[in-house]
C-alpha cells in the first residue's frame, strides 16, 4: 500500500505569505510611531527639567535668566533634542566626546556626536498660542512682562524631514482647538506643562 505525501499546497503556501505581508504592512509602520513616541518622552521630562532650573532661580535673583551654565541646565548626552532657553545665542556643542560649553550659550545642541549626521539647524515655526503668553524661541508670540519665561525642544525622532517641537512656559497658554499639519496642541497649555507644538510623529 501506497503512503499518501502530506504537504502545504502552493495555495495555501501563497495565503500564509499574503497574511504575512498584510500583517507586517499593518505592524511596522505602527512600530515605528511607537518608536518615536518613546524618544519624544525625552523631550518633555528634560523641559521640565528646565523650567524647574528656572523657577529655582527665579526665587533667588528675582528674574529668568537664559544661559544654561547660570541656571543650571545640563541634559545628560545621548539628546536627540536640542533645548533653547532663550531664542538667541549658542548652543553647548556636542559634537565631540566631551561637551564644549561657553559663557555664552543659551542652549543645548543635539548629541552629534551620538547620533552623527542628526540636524542642528531648525527652522522657526508658526504655532501661536491664541492668547497672549511668553515668547517662545523659534515660534512667533508676544512677552507680556518680565517675570514670563518660556524654553523650547526641536529634533528629528524619525526618518522624514519634519521637525518635532515642544514648549514650555511659566505662564498658561491657550492654542487653537484645531489640530492641522503645522501645529498639534490644541485648546489649553497650563504653566509647567510642555505642549507639542509640531507632532513629528503623526506626519
Amino acid at each position: 500500500m501506497k503512503k499518501m505525501m502530506k504537504g502545504f499546497t502552493l495555495i495555501e503556501l501563497m495565503i500564509v505569505v499574503a497574511i504575512i505581508g498584510i500583517l507586517a504592512a499593518i505592524a511596522i509602520p505602527n512600530f515605528i510611531k511607537f518608536q518615536a513616541r518613546a524618544k519624544q518622552s525625552e523631550a518633555k521630562a528634560n523641559l521640565k527639567a528646565m523650567f524647574t532650573a528656572e523657577k529655582a532661580y527665579i526665587q533667588e535673583k528675582d528674574a529668568y535668566n537664559g544661559l544654561i551654565n547660570i541656571v543650571g541646565f545640563s541634559p545628560e548626552r545621548n539628546n536627540r533634542y536640542a533645548y533653547f532657553l532663550n531664542s538667541t545665542g549658542t548652543l553647548e556643542d556636542r559634537s565631540a566626546a566631551t561637551k564644549v560649553s561657553a559663557a555664552t550659550d543659551t542652549g543645548v545642541g543635539v548629541d552629534t556626536y551620538r547620533y552623527a549626521g542628526a540636524v542642528q539647524a531648525y527652522a522657526a515655526t508658526t504655532c501661536t498660542p491664541t492668547t497672549t503668553g511668553p515668547a517662545v524661541p523659534g515660534i512667533t508670540g508676544t512677552q507680556p512682562g518680565p517675570f514670563d519665561w518660556a524654553g523650547q525642544a526641536q529634533g528629528n525622532v524619525d526618518t522624514d524631514s519634519t521637525i518635532d517641537v515642544w514648549s514650555i512656559s511659566t505662564a498658561s497658554r491657550t492654542y487653537a482647538a484645531t489640530v492641522d499639519i503645522t501645529c498639534s496642541v490644541g485648546a489649553n497649555n497650563p504653566s509647567g506643562e510642555p505642549a507639542n507644538d509640531v507632532n513629528d510623529v503623526n506626519f
